[in-house]
């Protein structure tokens, strides 16, 4: 029974990154297909060292050429936008043998994911302070901001990635000590230009309670639990100036 072209394209897909069906044997060993294959693995790899340039700045483009040429073949690409290629390339370095003694690599490679989503994502307008201040207090509490398309934060408790992202991303000297504590980092986009700034335990969990669309006042209860000294107003205050928020719709039920 001849194949369906479903099962043909799945089965010439895998032989492109190193599995080969018996049926394929008569296609892949015919001097052409590996001409093919390396043009094949090539793309992905130069996709990988494009989407991740701290990373390329951290360990030489040799070395991540390497690297992107192993997890290429482990993890080929999904989607034919090739900008988008790379999701699981942060837990690859996590595991990576050959990055041991850089146990930073992967947070710093998940900033460097972070810039794409923001680069990539739909404009919204922000909200403006004034619209919040005109809130009663308990109109406040049960309203609901939610983060803009172009606008991304994660909190890595295990090591200053941010720090070590921000000061290769901006190609600034290194500093001769880093404090080795968690460190967060949020990044938004306003009139086509990239931004990024530090973001604390709790900025991050008062965002990913927005984005669970919790009212404030349960977002605010988020952010007390892993901050109990939380300055609540400047919080707001502060995420709100960075342009975060696309929305707030007052007097939503809980």
């Amino acid at each position: 029974m001849r194949p369906s072209l479903e099962s043909f394209q799945d089965a010439f897909v895998a032989a492109l990154f190193d599995a080969e069906p018996s049926e394929m044997m008569s296609l892949t060993r015919q001097p052409g297909f590996a001409v093919y294959r390396n043009t094949v693995i090539k793309g992905a790899t130069d996709a990988l060292v494009a989407n991740f340039p701290t990373i390329e700045r951290l360990v030489g483009t040799d070395w991540l050429q390497g690297a992107a040429a192993i997890h290429a073949r482990l993890s080929p690409p999904t989607d034919a936008r090739l900008l988008y290629y790379g999701a699981d390339f942060p837990e690859f370095l996590d595991s990576f043998e050959h990055a041991r003694d850089m146990p930073y690599l992967g947070d710093v490679a998940r900033l460097d994911l972070l810039w794409t989503h923001v680069h990539c994502a739909d404009d919204e307008p922000g909200i403006e302070m004034s619209t919040l201040a005109h809130l009663a207090s308990t109109d406040l509490a049960s309203s609901r901001l939610t983060p803009r398309s172009a606008c991304r934060w994660i909190w890595l408790p295990d090591c200053p990635a941010y720090t070590i992202w921000r000061v290769n991303r901006e190609q600034l000297q290194m500093p001769e000590e880093l404090n080795w504590h968690g460190e967060g980092a949020l990044l938004t986009r306003t009139a086509g230009r990239l931004h990024w700034q530090a973001a604390s335990a709790a900025d991050c969990a008062f965002l990913d309670a927005c984005a669970a669309q919790l009212p404030l006042g349960l977002a605010a209860d988020r952010a007390i639990e892993v901050e109990p000294d939380v300055n609540l107003e400047n919080l707001i205050v502060r995420l709100v100036s960075a342009n975060a928020f696309a929305a707030a719709n007052p007097g939503l039920p809980f």
